[in-house]
């Protein structure tokens, strides 16, 4: 395996295993808030990771600038999206989760 191989393998495992960290977030914790943010900021980082592992695989420039403007799209999209997720679950008052003691 060349270099461009392997950077590209373990670009693309380490976006996977952000993904998994993600969805393991995304049921693990208590509340729509630590949710929104375990799916936001992680599987924005796994995605990153994919992209740049298939932007060094990529054929030609025009390949490499699509991949780069699908991941913008999908960052300014994810952002949009919970900012109104949890805008609406703010005005349903819906509380953040306290620990009980």
């Amino acid at each position: 395996m060349s270099a461009v191989e392997l950077l590209s393998a373990a670009c693309l495992i380490a976006g996977a295993a952000f993904f998994l960290a993600g969805t393991i977030g995304l049921l693990r914790f208590p509340d729509v808030y630590t949710r929104l943010h375990a799916l936001t900021k992680v599987d924005n980082l796994g995605l990153g990771f994919t992209i740049l592992g298939l932007l060094v695989r990529a054929e030609n420039v025009a390949g490499a600038m699509k991949l780069l403007l699908v991941w913008l799209l999908v960052l300014a999209a994810s952002a949009t999206v919970s900012f109104l997720i949890a805008r609406r679950a703010r005005r349903h008052g819906i509380a953040n989760w306290q620990q009980q003691q």
